[in-house]
């Protein structure tokens, strides 16, 4: 499989170009479970300043509201009570069981090599269809700053990188604070990393904008006034959560 490495400061630039090399380098393979085709390689994203701006690309499926609920899944579980009813799984249940034990492990030795979390659970991703993409976390204090790596078996990246990465940047940013160090450096490794062949006219409506359009009007500023609308979300949010908790299992 093709091996592509990709550097950047923020993570906009780093998912722009991505977007362009899995579209002008990526191998067309078929997908047998799925009845279609996709463009593939392994890649790695390496993030070395992950909350710089700009942070948000315009070129994601969703807006505020989508990338607030999806970063509420991931930091704070708020649908994990779906779990048994329909779903196998959340990324939060399966790191929160271990997260204490990475804060206190580097606290004890901020030079650890330790503080790993296997999201694979293989019990339960081998007899379902749905395996976890998510393999694991690890993260490390280097510099005086705390780095976090990731792994993904599979990671769609027109639909899912973007909010994949924004959201494990904010679990950094929030183990960084715990410890009381600096956020350091980001690294996203998928070993499929690819796009779906009913997503190949938007990866190339991606990939023309990327090259055609300044990369200024490609993208946002989290800080300025995304921030804000995406927070603005979280009261809508909760209430569709309770209406979904007072619902499941019902008929």
């Amino acid at each position: 499989m093709k091996e592509i490495f990709i550097e950047c400061a923020a993570l906009t630039e780093g998912y722009h170009r991505a977007l362009e090399a899995l579209r002008e380098r990526g191998e067309r393979v078929g997908c047998a479970d799925y009845n279609t085709e996709c463009l593939e390689c392994a890649m790695t994203v390496a993030v070395s300043e992950p909350l710089s701006e700009p942070r948000i690309s315009k070129l994601i499926i969703g807006g505020p509201r989508e990338l607030q609920q999806y970063s509420m899944e991931i930091l704070d579980g708020i649908l994990d009570f779906r779990i048994g009813h329909g779903w196998h799984y959340t990324y939060h249940a399966r790191y929160a069981k271990y997260y204490k034990f990475v804060v206190d492990e580097l606290k004890r030795n901020p030079e650890s090599r330790r503080a790993v979390v296997s999201v694979r659970e293989n019990a339960e991703d081998a007899h379902t269809d749905s395996p976890a993409c998510l393999q694991s976390l690890q993260f490390m204090i280097r510099g005086g700053r705390l780095d976090l790596t990731v792994l993904f078996r599979s990671n769609d990246l027109p639909e899912a990188f973007f909010f994949n990465a924004f959201a494990l940047i904010q679990l950094q940013e929030r183990t960084a604070a715990a410890l009381c160090v600096p956020v350091g450096t980001y690294t996203h490794r998928s070993n499929s990393m690819h796009a779906y062949k009913k997503n190949f006219d938007m990866l190339d409506g991606f990939v023309k904008a990327i090259k055609t359009k300044p990369f200024k009007e490609l993208v946002y500023r989290y800080d300025d006034d995304f921030k804000d609308m995406m927070q603005s979300e979280i009261p809508n949010i909760l209430e569709q959560v309770e209406t979904l908790k007072k619902n499941i299992g019902k008929p």
